[in-house]
């Protein structure tokens, strides 16, 4: 990795008790949307975005973005939510690849960090990160997220 890039840590704690959701629930949208978590991202070590966002719609969005990569192709990711319709500005949270780099934007950014990243680097860590709530989501829910997903509303651009 070159000396420009930066590093990014990506941390989220679900803020629901575990009972919140069951496997009953896969159709139900306000109970699917209820389930908030806290996203915190550090970029260099400093606070870039930290808010309470309803996990289970933005691991569909991690979801969706990471099956249409291809070996040739790495589409730009957008998180945007059904409960917030102001995205004037941009949505809640962007990858924007470039050539070999990409960058991470959102229009609730604690504070404008210069933030260009490998890109390899960086999406291996939006893939892992969309690995992890997976298995997270379902162990804390005790839940199977593949009988949810077609179920999750999905707000893209």
């Amino acid at each position: 990795m070159d000396s420009i890039s930066s590093k990014i840590s990506i941390q989220y704690n679900f803020v629901d008790d575990n009972n919140i959701i069951s496997n009953k629930d896969k159709r139900d949208i306000p109970t699917i949307l209820a389930v908030e978590a806290t996203l915190t991202i550090k970029i260099n070590n400093e606070l870039y975005f930290e808010t309470e966002l309803a996990i289970l719609e933005f691991y569909k969005s991690l979801y969706t973005w990471k099956e249409k990569i291809t070996e040739d192709n790495i589409p730009e990711f957008h998180y945007y939510t059904v409960e917030y319709d102001d995205y004037e500005d941009g949505a809640i949270l962007s990858l924007i690849p470039f050539s070999n780099k990409a960058r991470v934007k959102s229009i609730w950014a604690e504070q404008d960090l210069y933030n260009v990243f490998n890109l390899e680097y960086i999406v291996n860590e939006f893939i892992l990160l969309e690995r992890n709530l997976k298995r997270d989501i379902e162990k804390y829910f005790e839940i199977r997220l593949k009988d949810f997903i077609k179920h999750i509303p999905y707000q893209y651009s």
